[in-house]
């Protein structure tokens, strides 16, 4: 039987998760420059862009690392 996942493997998940999106929408940022006929060193300077942007936004979407909140433990408590 599997037992209940741990605080860091919780908070690991999130982390790795957070970084995979911010590639997601780097990767995203270079494919539409490429699609659009950017020469190479635009199509980098878009994926750059697209993790600079991506990253603050990813991290504002899904703030904390992924664990339960107090109230959420206090409701299943009673």
């Amino acid at each position: 039987m599997v037992g209940p996942v741990s605080d860091e493997e919780r908070a690991s998940f999130a982390f790795r998760m957070k970084v995979g999106l911010t590639v997601l929408v780097a990767a995203s940022a270079g494919l539409t420059a490429l699609h659009g006929g950017a020469s190479l060193p635009l199509v980098a300077l878009a994926v750059v862009a697209g993790a600079a942007v991506g990253a603050p936004l990813v991290w504002f979407v899904f703030p904390g690392s992924g664990g339960r909140s107090p109230d959420v433990e206090r409701r299943f408590e009673r």
